[in-house]
């Protein structure tokens, strides 16, 4: 009787502490980075027993890291085994673009933290800032608030010249730092020079098929009629290389930016939209086995622990004192365990994610594996809901610097639109959706002719007659 009643007290004493530390873990797993970041500020600012020291420790081995480099132990371990991803947590306190001049957290004041949501000109010059002079940040600013509902420069370089009594050259040397921020082409003048900066700038890290810039400045009326046989020939070139070329031009590349940075590069609405910094950068490792690498970013520099001079003080202090400190040290304790949790259930999640996925992440939207959440949960050993607050919010930079909700890992009916897609582009006369759906259905997609007008809709493709209609008004 008397261990029963031992049992029931302990398990009545143990229940409240391991509810609060699931239920907090739960909490700030659904939190972005930036909202996680106002929460650990808030926190650290009125609680006395937390403190942010300038260490970091790889997530795997524990050892010490030196800047945002990936752990020299992991990632050897890791160059023995093909295709194996790398991963840790990044400390970086701020995304700015491709800048190698990025202002660390102890550079940025109070006043210079942004929210977790900003319009696009605000976006633009925070990753452009680091890398201008401070006497053209006007310039960069009036450039941006030039720009129209696509992204794209709605006044001429010499009006802007003309306003800041300034050399043309030298706005478009701001200009060419601003086209290359994200969304990249952004403060284009033209559609066409939006392309042609994307394809240049993809070239850097991506495949690029040849002669994609020139198909671009010569041959986009044949890439809009999907004259593919007409393009080879004036790029003599083959008819499928001339294909390849309007492939990637359709999966990787938009000529109004500004519609862009979400992924859905055919929607013709223009609106207001709202940019957010990544949660996770995925890059690939300069290595022969070309492994990928991800960061997953960590809200504050350094890591998170309990003040020892706080700890000490607990045990002299004054009895009015004495419960609200260890409040606070209980508060402090549980937040950092709390936080370690969250760290380690996104790594094993986004280690099975990159596994899963590597083909979508390094070559389109065509290489997406159906999966959900649910499997994902059961390879995990966790709760389907802990892994949709994982991915709720949370943004993901692909190596190809675009920037996708995580969320779009899991879209089911990505891979169909872009089998979909290529159908369409490869068709030599218009097919209509029954047609379609007999092609997919033929490929191993089972797909009924409404889900294609659907998708269709989604991807904003013309149906048949009017395609048609346009095909009749352009011959070849």
């Amino acid at each position: 009787m008397l261990n029963q009643s031992f049992r029931q007290s302990q398990e009545q004493s143990l229940r409240p502490l391991t509810t609060a530390h699931l239920a907090q873990t739960m909490s700030l797993l659904l939190l972005s980075r930036q909202e996680l970041k106002q929460k650990v500020e808030s926190e650290i600012s009125t609680n006395p027993a937390l403190e942010v020291v300038d260490m970091n420790k790889c997530p795997s081995c524990s050892r010490p890291l030196i800047g945002n480099t990936p752990c020299s132990v992991c990632r050897r371990n890791g160059d023995n085994v093909d295709d194996t991803p790398i991963i840790f947590i990044s400390s970086r306190s701020d995304f700015v673009g491709s800048s190698s001049n990025s202002q660390s957290a102890d550079d940025i004041s109070p006043d210079e933290i942004t929210p977790a949501r900003e319009d696009l000109h605000s976006y633009v010059l925070r990753q452009a800032a680091p890398d201008l002079e401070t006497q053209d940040i006007p310039i960069a600013a009036h450039i941006l608030s030039s720009l129209d509902d696509d992204g794209l420069l709605s006044v001429p370089i010499v009006e802007i010249a003309q306003y800041h009594h300034v050399p043309i050259s030298r706005i478009e040397k701001v200009n060419e730092l601003i086209k290359r921020c994200e969304p990249v082409g952004v403060g284009s003048t033209s559609p066409l020079e939006a392309l042609l900066v994307q394809t240049d700038v993809l070239s850097e890290t991506n495949y690029v098929p040849p002669l994609a810039s020139r198909a671009i400045t010569e041959g986009m009326e044949l890439l809009s009629r999907h004259s593919y046989t007409e393009l080879g020939r004036l790029l003599s070139i083959s008819t499928d290389d001339a294909l390849e070329i309007a492939r990637f031009i359709s999966e990787n590349l938009n000529p109004y930016p500004a519609r862009s940075h979400w992924g859905n590069i055919r929607d013709g609405r223009a609106s207001k939209q709202d940019y957010q910094s990544p949660d996770v950068i995925i890059s690939i490792l300069n290595h022969p086995k070309q492994n990928l690498v991800v960061e997953i970013i960590s809200p504050y520099t350094g890591r998170l622990r309990i003040n020892q001079l706080f700890r000490d003080a607990i045990r002299e202090a004054p009895s009015e004192n004495a419960e609200k400190w260890q409040a606070d040290l209980e508060k402090a304790s549980l937040l950092i365990k709390c936080l370690q949790q969250r760290n380690n259930t996104l790594v094993r999640l986004m280690h099975l994610l990159v596994e899963i996925q590597h083909d979508f992440i390094l070559q389109g939207d065509i290489h997406l594996v159906p999966i959900t959440r649910a499997s994902l949960a059961d390879k995990l050993n966790v709760h389907e809901s802990t892994i949709s607050r994982a991915v709720s919010g949370k943004m993901l930079q692909l190596p190809n610097k675009s920037l996708i909700p995580m969320s779009k890992l899991f879209d089911r009916s990505l891979r169909i639109r872009a089998e979909m897609i290529n159908i369409i582009l490869e068709e030599i006369k218009p097919l209509n959706d029954s047609q379609i759906a007999d092609i997919l259905n033929e490929r191993g997609f089972s797909i009924a002719r409404r889900t294609v007008a659907k998708y269709r809709a989604i991807e904003g493709i013309l149906a048949s007659r009017m395609r048609r209609s346009m095909h009749s008004s352009n011959p070849e």
